[in-house]
C-alpha cells in the first residue's frame, strides 16, 4: 500500500511512516502530489480484473504536470513525460497481455490548459501553448513520441 503522507511531499509505506521513494521507485513530478508510478497502474488493472470480473476498462486524465518555469525551450524538451507516458503505457501492455481489457488510453492532456486548482503555474500538454504570443501551439518531445508511438508497426 502506498499513502500519502499528510505533508504531501512525503509517501508511506503504510508501515512506520519511512519515505518510501526508493522502494517504491516513485518519480516526482511537477506536482507536488503527482508520482510517476507505472507498476502502480499495472497492478490496479491487473486488481480490478480480478475482483471485478473483468471489465472494459478506460484509462483516462492519465498524465503529468511540469512546473511552468516560463521558457519554451524547457516546456518543449519534455523528457520527463516521454518516459512517464512510455513507462504507463508498457504497464498497460503488460496488464492487456494478462487478460486485461483496456479499451482505450486517454492522455492529459493534448494542449497545455489553465488547471483549476493552479492556473497557467503548471503545463499539462504535449503541445505547449504560448499564452503570451497568441496562443501559439508547438509540439513538444512528448507530441514527437506520441505520433511515433501510434505510427509504429
Amino acid at each position: 500500500m502506498c499513502l500519502l503522507g499528510p505533508r504531501h511531499d512525503k509517501i508511506s509505506d503504510g508501515s512506520n511512516g519511512d519515505v518510501a521513494n526508493n522502494f517504491y521507485h516513485l518519480y516526482k513530478t511537477g506536482v507536488s502530489i503527482f508520482f510517476d508510478y507505472p507498476r502502480g497502474l499495472h497492478d490496479l488493472l491487473v486488481y480490478t480484473k480480478q475482483r471485478y470480473n473483468n471489465p472494459t476498462i478506460y484509462i483516462t486524465e492519465n498524465g503529468m504536470g511540469d512546473v511552468n518555469n516560463g521558457t519554451m525551450k524547457h516546456a518543449t524538451e519534455d523528457i520527463e513525460r516521454v518516459n512517464f507516458y512510455s513507462g504507463h503505457l508498457r504497464a498497460v501492455r503488460k496488464a492487456m497481455k494478462q487478460g486485461v481489457r483496456v479499451k482505450g488510453f486517454i492522455a492529459w492532456s493534448f494542449l497545455d490548459t489553465f488547471e483549476w486548482g493552479s492556473g497557467y503555474t503548471q503545463r499539462f500538454g504535449i503541445c505547449y501553448i504560448d499564452f503570451k504570443n497568441k496562443l501559439e501551439r508547438i509540439p513538444k518531445k512528448s507530441a514527437i513520441w506520441f505520433k511515433n508511438f501510434l505510427n509504429a508497426k
